[in-house]
């Protein structure tokens, strides 16, 4: 399995989620999935707006300024309802991916977030190129905490910016 192609990162699948590499037609969409403000509670700022999400989508699809890191983002759509339902993303720098991802509200408590990051954590390690997955988890956000367990990582007790670090390294 390739993880990138010339273009940014390569799609990927699991049982009902399609990960969709991110472009800025996606933008008006995934306004509304993530328009609501309780998914801001540990990381802060409040919802964009579809023109706002145009401008950050314009960023990130062009790349990281730093050749030495990759800025891979994927848009999460539900298969059965062809609907657009959050994102996962991978911020590579050598063989390490740091992970964050969200899922939009009306889409929590049914196992996405769980199916979408172990998905994106086999994706990126089956690629070759990763050999560990890192992601900072807030210390009341204990649904991120069990989402990153399920996907296999660890906590390291080493704390940036408020946040956890948790770490899993390649078999």
């Amino acid at each position: 399995m390739t993880t990138t192609t010339n273009h940014g990162p390569a799609p990927f699948t699991t049982a009902r989620l399609d990960a969709e590499p991110l472009r800025v037609a996606y933008a008006e969409e995934m306004a509304t999935v993530l328009a609501d403000p309780a998914l801001h509670t540990f990381t802060g700022g409040a919802p964009e707006s579809a023109r706002e999400l145009r401008a950050r989508y314009e960023r990130q699809t062009a790349g990281s300024p730093d050749p030495g890191e990759l800025w891979w983002n994927w848009v999460l759509r539900v298969r059965d309802e062809d609907r657009l339902a959050g994102y996962v993303q991978a911020t590579v720098s050598g063989t390490q991916a740091e992970i964050a991802w969200v899922i939009g509200a009306e889409w929590q408590g049914r196992g996405h977030a769980k199916e979408a990051v172990e998905g994106l954590v086999a994706h990126l390690f089956g690629g070759g190129a990763v050999r560990t997955v890192v992601a900072h988890i807030h210390p009341g956000h204990a649904a991120s905490a069990a989402v990153a367990e399920a996907a296999g990582l660890v906590r390291t007790g080493a704390w940036e910016d408020g946040e956890e670090r948790w770490r899993l390294d390649a078999g």
